[in-house]
Order: C-alpha cells, then structure tokens, then sequence
C-alpha cells in the first residue's frame, strides 16, 4: 500500500512540475508575466536583474522549505526541497516554444498551466511554491489568518511589480494570478464540492429515515442532553442528525427535510475535502 502510494505521489508531482515548467516557459516567462506567491518573487527578479529564473526559483523558496521542516514536519520539506530543485531543474533544461502573443490568453492559460503545478504538487504532499509555507508560519504567529497572510504577500508583490515594471504587467499578472489560484483550488479539491447538513428537529428519527431510505445517504446522530432555541429552553434529551452531500444536492435534501418538519433548524458547513465513509450515494434497493 505505501509502494503504491509513493507510486501515485511521484505522478503527482511529475505533472505539477511538468505544468508549471510549461507555463513558465511557454506562457509567462518569455512575455515578462507575473505570479502570486514565491513564484512571483522568483519572476520578478528575473525580469529586474535577467539572471536565470531556475536559480531564484531555488534560492526564493529556500527559506520556506526551512520554515516548513519546523512548522510542518521535515518528512514534508524534503519533498518539497526535492520538487523545487526538479522544478528548476527542468525550467533551465526544458525548452518549450512561445505559445502566443496574445496577453489575456498568456495570462489565463499560464495562470492556469502554473495552478495545475500548485495544485498537484500539494496533491502529492509536497510544495513548489513555499508562499503557503510562510502563510501558515504568520498566521500562528499574528493574528493573521492563512487567507489574510497570502493576500497581503501578493499585494507587496504586484504593488512592487507596477513600480519597476508596468502597471499593465501588474494588472495581467494579478489575473494570472486568479487563474492559478482557481485551477489550484480546483485541482486540490476536486470537482464536486461537499457540503456538512447539521439537522435540529423533533422528528430526527423520521428525517434520518428519509435521508438513508429514500435518498441514499449516510447519517451520523449525535445526542443532545439540552439546547436553547425558540421555544426557550429543552431539557429533553434529542438527537441531532449530520450528514454531508454534493452541493448539487442539498436543495434536495432541504426539501424532504422540510416536507417532514417545516421548523427544523438546518446549518450548512462548507467542506474542503472527505476521506472514508458513505459519501457517495449508495443504490437504493
């Protein structure tokens, strides 16, 4: 089992590093584009001081790989070291032809080609951009959070590349920027977006009947001593019924919820990823 998920790892992290050479070589970097994060760093000064990108890219990232063998694990920095060095490896050695010449189309399909890099190289458990590194290291350190840290860090950046670039170069490469962020997100969290349904109401017991009989979906029923709501307070002892869909199907849900109890209480959680259990629709009988 672990052969074969080194096996699947190392693809992985082939085809991040094969996409983001791609785009750099054939999208972003011939046409004096720019990037988010430390990527964006390393093409910055490339294009102020014209010294090989593979150097920065090493040099750039090097200080967050040693943040992450403290705030990660070093199991992690070793791979992420290692798929840096290849990333730089093949931007030195590969060559790709120019693409385009259109901007847009360079600063959407670059954008995207860098993404699916990011994106697969994390599926892989490892990094080749170390700006979500440094991002995690502030937020436990201020009270910044993940998100707030990385926005800040790509702000320093652009605002930096519209003054010793150009603002039009600054505003193409903030939507390069969206474009890998978007692809990256998608690849890390897959196509189908799921959703956690916590359920509150007196007719659990038929509620969780319709859910796993007619609907096909598993149900996890916590219990509840006491509660306040409404109706002020409720000694009664209740169940309280979670379970988690597609975001395709939770007006589904919501409305057998509401054929049977009209009041229930409903919560919708946002859920980035799910290993195990019932998620997917099991074959009514």
């Amino acid at each position: 089992m672990d052969f074969k998920r080194h096996i699947n790892e190392a693809i992985l992290l082939s085809l991040g590093v094969l996409c983001a050479s791609v785009g750099l070589k054939g999208f972003l970097l011939p046409n004096g584009f720019l990037d988010g994060g430390a990527m964006g760093v390393s093409l910055l000064l490339e294009i102020i001081t014209h010294v090989e990108l593979s150097i920065f890219i090493v040099l750039v990232n090097l200080p967050f790989i040693i943040i992450g063998a403290r705030q990660i694990s070093v199991h992690f920095a070793i791979k992420s070291a290692l798929a840096i060095l290849l990333l730089a490896v093949c931007v030195h050695i590969i060559e790709v032809p120019v693409v385009t010449q259109d901007k847009l189309l360079i600063a959407v399909f670059g954008g995207l080609l860098l993404g699916a890099g990011i994106g697969f190289a994390i599926r892989s458990g490892a990094v080749i951009d170390g700006s979500e590194v440094l991002a995690i290291y502030l937020s436990r350190r201020t009270t910044l959070t993940v998100g707030d840290a990385i926005t800040i860090f790509n702000v320093i950046i652009f605002a930096i590349s519209a003054f010793f670039v150009s603002i039009e170069t600054a505003m193409y490469s903030l939507l390069t920027y969206f474009s890998a962020s978007k692809m990256a997100d998608f690849l890390i969290n897959g196509v189908e977006e799921y959703i956690g349904v916590t359920i509150i109401s007196e007719q659990a017991a038929a509620i969780k009947d319709q859910i796993t009989n007619h609907l096909g979906r598993g149900v996890t029923v916590y219990k509840s001593d006491s509660g306040f709501g409404t109706s002020g307070l409720n000694p009664k002892d209740r169940n309280i019924l979670f379970c988690v869909v597609t975001r395709l199907e939770v007006s589904k849900l919501i409305a057998e919820i509401e054929i049977i109890d009209s009041k229930a209480f409903i919560v919708q959680h946002s859920i980035r990823d799910t290993k195990g259990g019932m998620i997917k629709k099991r074959p009514l009988h």
